[in-house]
């Protein structure tokens, strides 16, 4: 969403980066080009000058201050102020004493508030809770439907009843207390635009199951109708958080910046895609470095310990590591990673990644092809892949429907991954005698089928892992239409 922002700070930051010393020039320049950037981002004007100033008065301290760097601490300032405007600190959920945690879902028709409440659920139960989803969005043909639906998906039980919101609502409160669940979630109707007739709805269910919290779903691509819409219903309900849906869109990120300034209410989640499991909860200072191109690992290492388990990682690392790591191994780790969203916001969260790759589109379905020519290989093809000849090149091509030549890509690019992977890993024995032998004949100590010994690693790093300044991702099979890696079969 970020992306037009990101590029415009990315290259202020690298002029400031360039610069030893700062002049009142200097910082004119910086200021202009900044206010321009945010208000190209469809910020609110108020927002943008209350950012601005508060940039300028650092900026200008830095050029008076001894510091040798006195350009980092201006981008240090344009980080805190955007992690300030988006919210300062991620908000805490905390559950209520008596069971259960009422939530209340509110928004616009067409804002993702249903599919945002089966999210929220999903998301507690990650937390080790147990949600009940209650349909009191009666206004909407087929809404609760859509809520059996998701809720279904997720094996979280939904309650609704189709005579009124209010009295639904109460009733869901109770089926919650019976089962024992511990929080209540209910999604509420909207409408095309804000009315007397809505508000008074939800003003009556907030009051009949009096919620701990009380979310309100905006629409990231509604730019600053957005933060209009926030006001009018934290007037009405007192809001306690935002949760921003489509962030994963091509809207200019002007919401999101200028919501917590505008009504001083934080943005407590994000919705990042389509599945159920695309959502996160929102932490302004992960964002502030994403925007600015810092990368956002904390996020990524949190997805990764959702979608990995911990024994099959270590297994995957040792295999590869020592040599033995199949075809098999690398279509079961791509599906595992499939499982932590969007690979487009994956690259958008890892540090120092360009801007070509980070503004990419990539999805599921760019990985089709490496996968159906995978599963058109026999179980000792995948095992051995040296054994691929050119017939059997034919075969595995008519199979997957791609080219012989994507076939001959994949299995060359897999190998040179391997090879790699053994060098970083010592040579060890099994798939790695080649790389052992040509140590013996270089004269290093050791014996055939023992790990030769290297130099000590500049810093330590957990056993089996490599040390991520040694990794050439150019070798790396599957990554699609980027520059200096290759491309997917039929790209």
């Amino acid at each position: 969403m970020f992306d037009n922002l990101s590029g415009r700070l990315e290259g202020i930051v690298k002029k400031l980066r360039g610069k030893g010393r700062l002049t009142q020039a200097d910082v004119d320049e910086v200021m202009k080009e900044i206010r321009t950037a945010l208000l190209e981002a469809d910020v609110n004007v108020t927002v943008v000058r209350s950012i601005t100033n508060r940039i300028r008065e650092k900026a200008v301290g830095a050029t008076r201050s001894q510091a040798l760097d006195p350009a980092q601490q201006v981008v240090k300032a344009v980080n805190d102020e955007l992690t300030r405007a988006l919210g300062g600190e991620t908000l805490a959920i905390t559950y209520a004493s008596k069971p259960p945690t009422v939530v209340l879902m509110a928004g616009l028709q067409g804002s993702g508030k249903t599919t945002n409440s089966a999210k929220l659920a999903n998301w507690f139960k990650t937390q080790g809770r147990q949600p009940l989803l209650v349909g009191a969005d009666l206004q909407r043909p087929a809404a609760v439907e859509q809520l059996r639906t998701l809720g279904g998906q997720i094996d979280v039980p939904v309650y609704s009843d189709p005579a009124d919101p209010v009295r639904t609502a109460e009733l869901g409160l109770e089926e919650a207390k019976r089962l024992g669940r511990d929080i209540l979630i209910v999604d509420t109707a909207g409408r095309m635009s804000i009315d007397a007739e809505m508000m008074a709805q939800v003003r009556q269910i907030s009051g009949a199951v009096d919620p701990d919290y009380t979310f309100l779903v905006i629409d990231a691509m509604t730019g600053q109708d957005a933060v209009q819409t926030a006001e009018a219903f934290d007037a009405t309900l007192r809001i306690d958080g935002v949760i921003l849906s489509k962030l994963d869109g091509d809207a200019r990120g002007g919401a999101a910046l200028s919501v917590k300034e505008v009504i001083g209410r934080p943005i407590a989640f994000a919705s990042t895609g389509e599945k159920v499991t695309e959502f996160e909860q929102f932490h302004p200072d992960r964002m502030a470095g994403r925007i600015l191109g810092m990368g956002d690992m904390l996020t990524l290492i949190e997805q990764a310990e959702q979608a990995f388990e911990a024994d099959q990682a270590e297994q995957a690392a040792a295999k590869l590591m020592e040599g033995q790591f199949t075809l098999d191994d690398f279509l079961e780790q791509m599906q595992q990673i499939k499982k932590m969203g969007s690979l487009g916001n994956l690259m958008g969260m890892m540090p120092g990644m360009p801007k070509e790759l980070k503004g990419a589109q990539i999805d599921d379905d760019d990985l089709k092809p490496i996968e159906a020519i995978i599963q058109s290989m026999t179980p000792e093809e995948r095992a051995q892949p040296v054994i691929i000849n050119g017939s059997r090149r034919q075969r595995i091509a008519a199979g997957s429907g791609t080219e012989v030549g994507d076939v001959n890509r994949l299995v060359k690019q897999f190998g040179e991954m391997q090879k790699m992977m053994k060098k970083m890993g010592g040579g060890g024995s099994g798939g790695g005698g080649r790389s052992a032998r040509r140590q013996d004949k270089r004269g290093k100590k050791g014996k055939k089928g023992k790990r030769a010994k290297g130099k000590a690693p500049s810093r330590p790093m957990p056993a089996g892992v490599p040390d991520p300044a040694d990794l050439d991702l150019s070798n790396m099979p599957g990554m699609p239409n980027m520059p200096g890696m290759p491309g997917l079969p039929g790209r």
